[in-house]
Formats: C-alpha cells, sequence, structure tokens
C-alpha cells in the first residue's frame, strides 16, 4: 500500500513537473552509441522517416539540445516546429544531401484583367489560398520555425516552387516567429522572400555562419536582429533585391552582414542589383566587409513602404579586392505615403565597431550559438 502510494505521487510529480524539466530529465536517447536523441532517414534506416515525425515525437519544453541527425535524402514535406518544441537541433549529413523541400506558394486568385493571368494561374495550382490545390491551408513555407532555440546545419531548405519556376509570388523556404535561431553551412533556395526573419517581437535574434542564402525579390526579409557572417547571398535575375526589412524603434541593431560575399548568375550581373529597401516602419540593414563579386547599382538601395533607420555599408570592395566607395549610395527615400527622410550610407570606424556578436547576438541573456559549430570553423572576431 505504502509504495503504491509512493508511485502515484510519483507519477503525479513527473506529470506535473515535466514540462518544466530538461530532456535529460525526462527523456532519453532512442540511440545510447551516438550524440542523437533521434535519426531521421528517407531510406527508413533510422528512427523515422519524416522530419515532421521526428518533431512529433520530440519532448515539450526542452531546456538543453534535442538533436536529432537528418540523414542524407529528398524530404519532401512542409516542416512545423510548434512553440512548445523548443531546442530542436537538426544536423544533417550533407548540405547538398540532405534536403527540406515542398511545392507551395501564396498566390491570390487569379484576375482575368490582370497582365500576369497566366503565369497568375499557374502558381494558383500550388497556392495556400486555393480551396481545390493539395496545399489549401498549409504554412506558407516549406519550413516554420515557432520555437526558441531553433538549431540547423548541414541543410538544404529549398521551396520547389520558386527554386523551379524562377518567378513569383512569394514562395518562402523558411519562416522563422521566434527568439535564438542559428543556421550553420545551410542553403535557403527559392526566388520571392526565400527567408522570412521573426516579426513576433523586435529584438528576436537569428545567427546565421557559412550559409547560402539564394533569390532574387526581397530575399532575405521581416524583422528582429539578424547576425549574417560569412554567407554568400546569390542572386538569380536583373534588378534583384537582396533584404527588405521591417524593424521598429525597438529594434536594436536590425539586419547585420559582415564578411559576406554577393554573387549572382549573369542576368543579375548587369548591375542593376540593389543591396535592399525598406518594407516598413524605419529598417535598420548594415554591409560590413562585403565582396562584391558583381556589381551592386551605384545607388545600391531603392524605395519601397517604409524610410530606413539606417541602410549603410562599411569597406565593401569588388571581386578583385578594390574599395567600393558609397559616394553615390541612395541618402534620400519617400516611402509609400510619399513622406521623405534620409538615411547615411556609410559608417564610421568606430560605427561599424559596435557592430559585434556580443552586443547583436549575446545580448543581455549571453545567448552563444557559436558553441553549437564545429570547432574547427573560422569564427571572424
Amino acid at each position: 500500500m505504502i509504495r503504491q502510494t509512493l508511485v502515484s505521487i510519483l507519477l503525479t510529480y513527473v506529470q506535473f513537473f515535466s514540462p518544466f524539466l530538461t530532456y535529460a530529465d525526462t527523456f532519453k536517447a532512442k540511440r545510447t552509441d551516438s550524440l542523437y536523441h533521434a535519426v531521421v532517414a528517407a531510406d527508413q534506416t533510422g528512427d523515422y522517416t519524416s522530419i515532421q515525425e521526428a518533431i512529433d515525437n520530440a519532448p515539450q519544453y526542452c531546456r538543453a539540445p534535442y538533436r536529432v541527425l537528418v540523414k542524407n535524402g529528398d524530404y519532401n514535406e512542409v516542416v512545423l516546429i510548434p512553440r512548445e518544441k523548443s531546442f530542436i537541433h537538426l544536423i544533417g549529413q550533407d548540405k547538398e544531401k540532405t534536403r527540406i523541400h515542398f511545392k507551395l506558394n501564396v498566390q491570390s486568385a487569379p484576375k482575368l484583367d490582370s497582365k500576369s493571368y497566366k503565369t497568375d494561374t499557374a502558381a494558383w495550382r500550388f497556392s495556400v489560398h486555393n480551396p481545390q490545390a493539395a496545399v489549401y491551408r498549409f504554412p506558407g513555407a516549406v519550413v516554420l520555425v515557432n520555437s526558441d532555440d531553433f538549431y540547423a546545419e548541414n541543410i538544404s531548405f529549398i521551396n520547389d516552387w520558386g527554386f523551379e519556376q524562377r518567378s513569383g509570388p512569394q514562395a518562402l523556404a523558411l519562416c522563422i516567429q521566434a527568439d535564438r535561431a542559428a543556421f550553420n553551412n545551410c542553403i535557403f533556395r527559392s526566388f520571392q522572400d526565400t527567408w522570412m526573419t521573426s516579426t513576433r517581437k523586435p529584438n528576436d535574434r537569428v545567427y546565421v555562419y557559412n550559409c547560402w542564402v539564394e533569390g532574387a525579390v526581397d530575399y532575405f526579409y521581416g524583422g528582429g536582429n539578424a547576425y549574417v557572417e560569412q554567407s554568400t547571398l546569390y542572386n538569380l535575375r536583373s534588378g534583384s533585391v537582396i533584404v527588405a526589412p521591417s524593424h521598429t524603434e525597438e529594434t536594436r541593431w536590425g539586419y547585420v552582414f559582415k564578411h559576406c560575399t554577393i554573387d549572382g548568375n549573369s542576368a543579375a550581373a548587369d548591375g542593376k542589383l540593389k543591396l535592399g529597401r525598406p518594407w516598413h516602419d524605419r529598417p535598420k540593414a548594415v554591409f560590413l566587409y562585403t565582396r562584391m563579386n558583381i556589381q551592386v547599382s551605384s545607388e545600391g538601395w531603392a524605395d519601397m513602404g517604409g524610410i530606413p533607420e539606417i541602410f549603410a555599408e562599411y569597406k565593401s570592395v569588388d571581386s578583385t579586392g578594390k574599395a567600393i566607395g558609397p559616394e553615390n549610395r541612395k541618402t534620400h527615400f519617400t516611402n509609400r505615403n510619399n513622406e521623405t527622410g534620409i538615411s547615411k550610407a556609410a559608417l564610421t570606424d568606430s560605427e561599424a565597431a559596435s557592430y559585434t556578436y556580443e552586443k547583436v547576438i549575446m545580448g543581455n541573456d549571453r545567448w552563444d550559438p557559436r558553441k553549437f559549430i564545429s570547432s574547427n570553423a573560422k569564427i571572424w572576431k
């Protein structure tokens, strides 16, 4: 009787407190001979054949990494990581061979009098707004991250609509609506709006290291603080626009690109490329030590919905290492309400020095995603 009572009390305790415990308290790795708590394999050699299945079976409210190995393979699925599945770490084997991809977009119903009726109709077949489409009411992104402390490594995130059609409409490969997300050695491919950063809170953070981000229209956009290091921004058409941020006054840093490379195909190399345009409000974006392998337009920036707080560069160079001056960069902007404003185009030495990993990413809670990256990765100081 006493034993049964103690067991009953213990079970009640576990059920009540389990959401607040770490995975180490509540969950043992299925594979004790590895560093991973679950293995996803399209060839059926793991615990699961789909990434979503692994996420669904992961414990809730972790406070330490729950590591999922994703073996090489094509994972043709939409992946949703809900808010209660914190600290999910997805580790692929090879970024070129571990592919999360799906074909969808957010096309609205085509209008007969539209000049783009034919192309809109083609996109409508794969629109999440089309009641007759197989993807009706799907999330508007191939991977949607709503949980804090997400990490991914060695994985390709691909929206097949944008990647295959090289056309709009909006077709997200990734959308983050959370804080403390990090990516290392990953690939992101689409055409319009490839990657949306968090607009949930003004200072949600994302850290991006050694990644390839590909697109043509506003393909890195949204809010929050993003620190992107040693990554390639690859452009797919004439007149491509890289970033379209939307930041409020509460956002401390905005978008920071440091030691990145701007590149693209022959169509994008015609000198019409724009670094970005202000989506809403008072966006912030700076490019530090950027290597521009293809020519960026002399004005560098374009108008959109808002007026930037700051759109600036520091020590940009061309493909030969020759300095690119900011003298002709756009500094006067007009928003959608025909209001005007001014943004500086160049940073001083002291201003550039303030955009550090410690300030932008680590913050007050000392979040340090670099510790998740292999020790042999070269980190810029």
